[in-house]
């Protein structure tokens, strides 16, 4: 029986170990500012700026043109793990921005789920 805790909290180490890298998930990873491009519109490819600033576990933010003039306020951001979706209002549309974590500085995803879209976080010097 003593063996056996000892193999049981051998692999409970291990199992942690493997899992102390730390990752920011959440509000926490979408704050920032984001260049995102948006493909296969009908006016050709779209680029944009999703600047997303937390206040709390809230995340607020608005949406620029590729100037960096502001196009939009976001209206509602909803975050669950390594997801953010944001809705705003675009040329008199409400539209929606699916964005999927896919490295700590990129993130893929859709608008209204039907145009491809691809972040990459904006580095402040």
């Amino acid at each position: 029986m003593k063996k056996a805790s000892f193999v049981f909290a051998g692999l409970f180490f291990l199992l942690l170990s493997v899992n102390v890298k730390a990752q920011t998930t959440g509000a926490d990873y979408f704050a920032g500012k984001w260049n995102v491009l948006i493909k296969g519109t009908s006016n050709g490819d779209a680029k944009m700026f999703v600047v997303l600033t937390k206040s709390d576990t809230a995340l607020t933010g608005v949406i620029q043109d590729s100037t960096g003039a502001e196009m939009s306020k976001i209206d509602k951001i909803e975050v669950s793990g390594d997801k953010a979706t944001v809705y705003f209002n675009a040329q008199g549309y409400d539209v929606n921005l699916e964005m999927n974590k896919k490295d700590d500085d990129h993130f893929t995803g859709s608008m209204m789920g039907m145009f491809d879209a691809d972040g990459e976080r904006v580095k402040q010097n």
